[in-house]
């Protein structure tokens, strides 16, 4: 008698994403259409000085990123901060993590729609209301959730397009322009006003966010705990040259670059004419899709892991049985999202995101300080110089800016904690 078949294996996650795709897609979530407005507001609080200033928020930002690049290395599976601030401080830290990063997903997401409206509106005026701006949100998170539900390897190939097509107009605005630079007006000038410090580096150190997100999806990629970290700082390099470059050219060509509304396009027009600057145009809209591309790639990823141990339905907690993605959570945040862009309440949510950002930052820069201690005698793990003096960098600059917030972004944010601290009193057993 023939031994009975053994059960079906469950639907699990596809590791499909390679080392140059998790690189683009980690460049395709700090860059969105901030770049586009960054120079004219920095030039506005710094003067000359934004130039340095943008140069030293990169570096700054680098060390929170080096926290996240050392906390992917000890772990192939998803939840990024979730993930670090739970296996460091336990379920409840890390469900109030997770569950703030989450609130800031589901916000970006619904804001990026509803900017995505206003920035086609500029060539197609029927976006600006009625029925053309409802099929623009409605049709682009329909767009995006149908992508990221299909498949990871679809989802990482669309953010990279879309990364591409963001970088090639900012490329042409930065190799062209630099011909034109009037060198003793972009780095020379009187010095900046010390009382807008504060505003401006909240301002330049969150035009760098989005890097936590990448970690979140590390179950669908090949080779996480290696990748992740390489992706990481691969990215917070390019982009602060991007960066750089971009506010070199915006100030040495465009006289009056404080006062703009949009900065490039002004720019491009100046030394290039009209033709640049609807690229420059055209390049914000792709922009700010490709960062909703990644918001909708990397939020779902978050609220699998909550489900998965078990915050949540059981039914956000599986993985669809063809494309190995985790369908349930997708479509979730796909239609929050949706809920909250059409009816405006994003508006409120989104006055979490800086705040819930850095509750991810404290949280990781703590997490690593505790998980060095669990993995740092392992030879396959990043080690990062000076032992935990990066870590606590990072931490004090995260506390720095929570302390910049304003009292209704902290009282939100507490309302918030609060909301999810009742939440975790319904835990089911995890999956």
């Amino acid at each position: 008698m023939s031994a009975p078949a053994p059960p079906p294996e469950r639907p699990g996650f596809v590791r499909a994403v390679s080392r140059w795709q998790i690189v683009g897609l980690s460049i395709n979530d700090v860059i969105g259409s901030g770049i586009y407005l960054l120079p004219a507001a920095t030039a506005l609080l710094l003067g000359p000085a934004s130039l340095w200033a943008v140069l030293l928020a990169g570096l700054a930002v680098a060390m929170l990123v080096l926290c996240y690049a050392q906390a992917a290395s000890y772990f192939d599976e998803p939840g990024g901060s979730y993930l670090y601030a739970r296996e460091a401080f336990g379920p409840f830290v890390g469900f109030e993590i997770g569950w703030m990063v989450w609130l800031t997903r589901i916000a970006s997401a619904a804001a990026l729609s509803n900017a995505l409206a206003d920035a086609v509106a500029r060539f197609w005026p029927a976006a600006g209301s009625g029925g053309g701006r409802l099929a623009i949100v409605v049709g682009s998170l329909g767009l995006l959730t149908l992508i990221n539900v299909i498949g990871i390897k679809s989802a990482a190939r669309t953010g990279v397009a879309l990364v591409i097509g963001k970088l090639l107009p900012l490329l042409l605005f930065v190799g062209i322009g630099m011909f034109y630079v009037d060198w003793s007006f972009a780095i020379s000038g009187q010095p900046p006003d010390l009382r807008n410090l504060g505003e401006a580096a909240l301002l330049l150190l969150f035009a760098y966010a989005g890097f936590e997100n990448i970690p979140a999806a590390a179950g669908e990629f090949k080779n996480p705990r290696r990748d992740v970290p390489f992706a990481l700082m691969t990215m917070i390099a390019t982009v602060t040259l991007i960066y750089a470059a971009v506010q070199l050219v915006a100030q040495g060509t465009l006289p009056g670059l404080a006062q703009s509304q949009t900065p490039l396009a002004d720019a491009s027009a100046v030394f290039s004419g009209e033709t640049l600057a609807l690229i420059l145009t055209v390049g914000a809209t792709i922009s700010i899709l490709g960062t909703n591309s990644n918001t909708m790639l990397l939020g779902p990823r978050v609220l699998y892991a909550l489900a998965h141990d078990g915050f949540g339905p059981r039914l956000l907690a599986g993985i669809h049985p063809r494309f190995h993605t985790p369908a349930a959570a997708i479509i979730t945040q796909g239609a929050l999202a949706l809920a909250l862009a059409l009816s405006g309440s994003f508006v409120q949510l989104a006055m979490l995101s800086v705040v819930a950002r850095l509750f991810a930052y404290i949280g990781t820069a703590l997490s690593v300080l505790v998980l060095r201690r669990q993995h740092g005698h392992r030879s396959d793990v990043l080690q990062l110089p000076g032992g935990a003096a990066i870590p606590v960098i990072a931490l004090l600059l995260s506390l720095g800016l929570l302390a910049s917030a304003t009292w209704r972004n902290l009282v939100a944010a507490a309302v918030a904690l609060l909301i999810g601290a009742l939440l975790y009193r319904f835990r089911r057993a995890p999956e």
